[in-house]
């Protein structure tokens, strides 16, 4: 699962986010989500989720079920 579909992300989902500043380098960043920000069912850069630390960037890879 790549993290572009809203329905396979949920809070408390471990997940690899690509932050706002990392885009062009293409640095991840794990972590757990809290909040998901995006409201459509689909979107093709991934969808944008808050993890709980705070920091807020687009699911890339999804580390666990």
């Amino acid at each position: 699962m790549d993290g572009k579909n809203r329905s396979d992300i949920h809070p408390g989902l471990k997940v690899a986010v690509i932050l706002k500043k990392d885009q062009r380098s293409g640095v991840k960043t794990e972590g757990v989500v809290k909040d998901l920000l995006t409201n459509s069912a689909h979107h093709p850069h991934g969808i944008k989720v808050r993890l709980e630390d705070g920091q807020v960037g687009r699911v890339c890879d999804i580390l666990d079920n």
